[in-house]
């Protein structure tokens, strides 16, 4: 981890660290265009650079000392800085950038304040410049918020005065390597295995399914699970305003949202990718997250034919989404009767899993819900599967259990025709359970 401040050098005679920090990266960048070396050989161009310099300052350092300024340089010089260090840590989930010297970090669900530190408000702007100028975009008092994403696809937002009162912020949700299996999920307690081959027959039936949840909840982690149920001889289309989708078939076409230019021309929205997707003769489409008037198209989709597509949206319980969804089809501007709206959603959508991020960190699938029809105004929801909560042990995590509320989903007959017919220990509930479910329904 990079050192913060001069700390290091309290009480020697060893010249201020960011003095001398900053005398090293205008030594080993002078003259230097690495544009056509790889990024490894770039990161050992400096470093051999970085030693030349370190030995003409004749300065007589500890090895400690020596190694943290090395890895420090060349993380400005080579890589995103004091946040670098963060970014390589496997563990780390999410990296956010209050100001200078207020740097957090999720890890294993928990935030924790790190002692990573920038110069000053310049430095984290010259971070941010650094990701969001290879993309084409630009972040200033005009224009104080952007969306990007790095290399490796981890998605950043950033913010800066006026609009981050306090200095600029960024935000970085790191992108996960390894592609997350639903094994995994299960073993890490997310779900259980009836939920899972629950879920995975109503893939593979074309039903469609809305992930919701709230802000880092883990939806469209789930939603990259989900699609890999997805058969491989089928084409998909995937519409993101940051590509971080990482579905692991071949036929993929992947669509991303485009700013508009400094002019003010140019923007592509995910509406017009959604109305685009369907002249590409989709299989599936799959949209990372409906927020406006695509949930409209989303829904006309899903009602003409392209069964078996997948979104996502924020909303903190199974019936909030479709208050959600309403409100994002009124977005569109066709000034639709609510009952027309309600309709829709009811004959469009089948399946809500509702993701939650509980207090001690941990995600979990808490709800499973179809959307059962209409009943007058209201759209019907039957919870097929939830999680209880049943307490939080000495170490604050939480206690429960997930479990079947017996009702058996009025689409059984269109999983069956599909060729899925699903056990009665699935759906497995104790004759009280049932009574329950059925009262509440």
């Amino acid at each position: 981890m990079a050192v913060p401040g001069n700390t290091a050098f309290a009480g020697s005679s060893i010249p201020d660290y960011a003095k001398l920090r900053n005398y090293l990266v205008a030594l080993v960048t002078q003259d230097f265009v690495p544009s056509d070396l790889t990024p490894e050989k770039r990161r050992l161009a400096v470093e051999d650079r970085l030693k030349e310099a370190l030995a003409r300052t004749k300065l007589t350092l500890s090895d400690s000392i020596r190694f943290h300024l090395i890895q420090d340089i060349i993380d400005e010089v080579t890589g995103f800085g004091p946040i670098q260090s963060l970014l390589d840590d496997p563990n780390i989930t999410e990296i956010m950038v209050n100001g200078p010297k207020k740097v957090y970090i999720e890890k294993k669900g928990r935030l924790e304040r790190t002692n990573v530190s920038f110069e000053d408000n310049l430095h984290i702007l010259k971070i941010i410049d650094r990701i969001v100028s290879p993309l084409g975009r630009h972040i200033d008092a005009d224009s104080p918020m952007v969306d990007a994403r790095l290399p490796d696809g981890s998605r950043v937002n950033a913010i800066v005065p006026p609009c981050a009162v306090d200095g600029a912020s960024l935000t970085i949700r790191k992108f996960r390597k390894e592609k997350l299996k639903i094994a995994q999920l299960i073993e890490s307690g997310s779900l259980t295995h009836a939920m899972a081959d629950f879920l995975r027959a109503c893939v593979l039936g074309r039903l469609n399914i809305i992930i919701s949840g709230g802000t880092g909840s883990g939806k469209t982690t789930f939603l990259n699970v989900l699609s890999g149920f997805i058969p491989e001889e089928e084409r998909i289309v995937t519409i993101e305003d940051a590509a971080e989708l990482q579905l692991q078939q071949d036929h993929i076409v992947r669509l991303e949202t485009k700013l508009a230019s400094v002019e003010g021309h140019g923007a592509v929205s995910i509406r017009e990718l959604v109305r685009n997707s369907l002249r590409m003769r989709p299989d599936r489409i799959v949209v990372g997250e409906c927020r406006g008037g695509e949930a409209l198209d989303m829904l006309q989709a899903m009602n003409t034919g392209h069964d078996g597509s997948l979104t996502t949206i924020h909303a903190n319980s199974p019936r909030d989404a479709l208050s959600r969804l309403e409100t994002l089809v009124l977005m569109a501007g066709m000034d639709l009767p609510l009952k027309i709206v309600r309709q829709q959603i009811s004959s469009a959508v089948d399946v809500i899993v509702h993701m939650s991020r509980l207090r001690d960190g941990t995600r979990k699938i808490t709800f499973i819900t179809e959307v059962a029809g209409m009943e007058g105004d209201v759209v019907v929801l039957s919870d097929i599967f939830k999680f209880n909560q049943t307490g939080v042990d000495a170490e604050g995590r939480i206690l429960g259990q997930h479990k079947s509320t017996g009702i058996r989903p009025l689409f059984g007959p269109r999983l069956e025709a599909a060729g899925f017919k699903l056990g009665a220990d699935i759906f497995g509930a104790t004759a009280a359970d049932m009574a329950m479910a059925h009262q509440r329904r």
